[in-house]
């Protein structure tokens, strides 16, 4: 392949070159990228030499054109134009509010600075507000704006012990904000806020708040396939605490957990089963040293959420076994926040396609649009699979015709 640069891509050029080619430049194996999209490293040979009689379908362009970061099908094609965010989220109508509230920053910072105890209390709430609303989306997007705000400016005016504080405080409101941004087309300002709380972080000296921007930052970039970093941001975070986990309080020890869980997430993103699993082993160790009814709102880290964190293991892995029993272990686990309620039955969801079983895998999305409907409407693995059965099994199409709608899939 001897186009080496950015440039658009010629018309000239197979699909299978296409995938080729971006596949090259963004440094990715074969093995990563057919991992990334649920097939065997030879089938990506096949399409990438053209061996393939057909071209592959819609919903797997979908997934290649996320995994290689490409915003427009017709970088895959060369001849469709269709924007890959229709099929990973809109943009949320409070977007912009947020952009600007993110963006209001000053060099000369002015204005009535609220009390660090006012402002722990409305970051709490709205943690709460995140976790109990179906629409936790919409019900954020009416409270970050003014949040955002005024814990930006108390972290620029307040002094000494006093901002070392309020810079803890804005981290895990960074950290709110990029729950708000995920899936949505606002890359720049996800960026942005990871950024911003990783500095913010290291500035308050906190390792609460530094276990927090490491935690949200490792994820942003898994979601990119930035794994490498992913895995380096993470264990660095770990180093930063060891020394303090044989006397870490609960908060700190459940962060242990929380990171420790996302190398087990990025090794099986990688397909490295025997890490992931022992990664797994470790995050569920310290979630038993943890109180029955402890569940931490950034990560969801607790007891209840391993047998979750079990089902994601295993899908990423494509263990189509293993998934659908550790699904049936956990589908009716009580986790107290909706959206990551939510979450978990897309993970069964996908766990039932492992196993072509189409029927369990429109029932469990259905189940996840009425649990929470904000999350599975900006989801990019439930839009696929939604859209996949819209052209399933006949008996299938009409209910998930319905639920494309409800969605916005057919906007």
């Amino acid at each position: 392949m001897s186009n080496a640069t950015n440039e658009p891509l010629g018309p000239v050029l197979t699909v299978g070159q296409r995938i080729q080619f971006l596949r090259e430049r963004r440094g990715m194996t074969r093995e990563v990228l057919a991992g990334l999209v649920g097939k065997s490293t030879s089938w990506l040979k096949q399409v990438e030499t053209g061996r393939l009689q057909q071209n592959p379908r819609l919903p797997i362009l979908l997934q290649l054109a996320e995994a290689l970061r490409v915003r427009d099908l017709s970088e895959l094609t060369g001849d469709q134009s269709m924007p890959v965010r229709m099929f990973t989220g809109p943009g949320h109508p409070a977007l912009e509010d947020v952009r600007a509230a993110i963006n209001s920053t000053s060099l000369v910072p002015a204005g009535a600075v609220q009390p660090l105890t006012t402002l722990r209390a409305r970051l709490d709430a709205a943690w709460r507000v995140r976790h109990s609303s179906p629409d936790h989306r919409t019900a954020l997007g009416e409270l970050l704006p003014d949040l955002l705000r005024d814990v930006q400016l108390a972290a620029a005016m307040y002094r000494d012990a006093d901002r070392r504080q309020a810079l803890a405080l804005l981290t895990e409101t960074y950290g709110l904000a990029q729950m708000f941004l995920a899936y949505q087309p606002a890359q720049d300002l996800l960026w942005r806020v990871t950024d911003r709380a990783l500095t913010a972080a290291q500035e308050s000296e906190d390792p609460l708040a530094l276990t927090c921007a490491v935690w949200f930052l490792a994820q942003a970039h898994r979601d990119t396939g930035d794994f490498d970093a992913a895995r380096e941001v993470n264990q660095q975070g770990m180093a930063a605490i060891q020394s303090r986990l044989d006397d870490a309080g609960v908060e700190l020890l459940a962060m242990w957990g929380a990171l420790s869980f996302e190398l087990a997430f990025t090794s099986a993103r990688l397909g490295q089963t025997g890490d992931a699993w022992l990664h797994w082993d470790e995050a569920a160790r310290i979630a038993e040293r943890l109180p029955a009814a402890y569940y931490q709102p950034w990560t969801s880290f607790s007891r209840v959420i391993m047998d979750a964190h079990a089902v994601t293991v295993a899908v990423e892995l494509h263990q189509g076994g293993e998934s659908a029993r550790q699904a049936d272990n956990a589908l009716s686990a009580p986790i107290p926040s909706r959206p990551r309620r939510g979450r978990h039955l897309i993970e069964v969801a996908r766990a039932h396609h492992l196993q072509r079983d189409h029927a369990a895998v429109l029932g469990t999305l259905e189940l996840a649009q009425q649990v929470a409907p904000d999350t599975i409407k900006y989801n990019g693995y439930a839009r696929r699979l939604t859209l996949e059965l819209t052209e399933g099994p006949a008996s299938l199409r009409s209910q998930a015709h319905a639920l494309a709608d409800r969605i916005g899939l057919l906007v």
